[in-house]
């Protein structure tokens, strides 16, 4: 049976483990924070107390932390993926959301320690991850992908490879930072009909039916009016994130995007307000 090293079991790693689990996988697991693998072990996973341990002998390793420093650490750290003894030529998958520097430095060192690498953010939030229906962001070579590709459609509904490593990332970065330009267009729009005494169902109403509809929209409008950020399924913290990475990648290409700069230096003054472990919706807060 092939063996499985998953680390990380947040928000959407957890659901990520469970249909992994369902789809008969061997699965062993590692968290940061130890409480949050118990009822993954209750649904048969096997716990590890390092990455080291749990890449013991594995065919597969996939990751989703929070941002390069977790992921850094996951894997380059003392008691790190590197510090153990996984299958030579097992492949790695990284699902983090990380800047494109770091994903080309983490493919070539990977690669030089004789494991194959696939840069696979994803998107869909907690629901997609609970229900397997995840869109997975790939860059990786094609025979890479063809052979890990049966354990990652046990928790995705689509795989778009976009092409080599860092591809992924990339389109995943200008993914969340239109996300971010457009939650906060949508906030200042919602503040500016709350002052202008307009019914607010009604906007709500027209914001997610009309010719802004996006799925953003769809999803934030009558969050931000309500003022209920809870629960959370995609945090400011790890949006403000993502959109800096954006922005270091804007400069790379010599890009300018100053919209979206703005937007987010709106989330972090969300950030500053403590909003960070709100859902993204909360950037409203943040102007009001």
């Amino acid at each position: 049976m092939l063996r499985i090293a998953f680390l990380g079991t947040g928000i959407m790693g957890a659901g990520m483990v469970r249909n992994l689990l369902k789809a008969g996988f061997s699965v062993t697991i590692y968290n940061r924070t130890a409480a949050k693998t118990r009822p993954l072990v209750e649904a048969g996973a096997s716990t590890a107390v390092s990455p080291a341990d749990a890449v013991a002998g594995v065919d597969m390793i996939i990751v989703i932390v929070g941002d390069d420093q977790s992921s850094r650490e996951i894997w380059l750290g003392e008691n790190g993926v590197l510090a153990g003894n996984p299958r030579q030529t097992a492949i790695a998958i990284e699902s983090t959301t990380l800047s494109l520097g770091w994903v080309q430095e983490l493919s070539q060192i990977l690669t030089a320690n004789k494991l194959r690498f696939v840069d696979s953010p994803v998107t869909g939030g907690r629901n997609g991850a609970e229900n397997g229906t995840l869109t997975l962001l790939v860059g990786a070579d094609a025979e890479t992908l063809a052979e890990a590709r049966p354990v990652m459609e046990a928790y995705s509904g689509d795989i778009i490879h976009f092409g080599q490593v860092g591809a992924g990332t990339t389109y995943k970065l200008i993914v969340n930072l239109m996300v971010a330009a457009q939650a906060t267009a949508l906030a200042e729009g919602l503040l500016l009909a709350e002052k202008s005494g307009l019914d607010m169902a009604q906007v709500v109403q027209g914001l997610t039916s009309g010719a802004v509809a996006s799925r953003i929209v769809k999803a934030y409008a009558e969050t931000m009016v309500e003022g209920h950020h809870d629960p959370v399924n995609f945090s400011a913290r790890w949006l403000h994130k993502d959109a800096t990475y954006a922005l270091q990648l804007a400069k790379q290409m010599e890009q300018s995007v100053p919209m979206s700069a703005v937007a987010a230096q709106i989330y972090q003054m969300a950030l500053a307000k403590g909003l960070a472990d709100k859902n993204a919706s909360a950037v409203i807060e943040a102007l009001r």
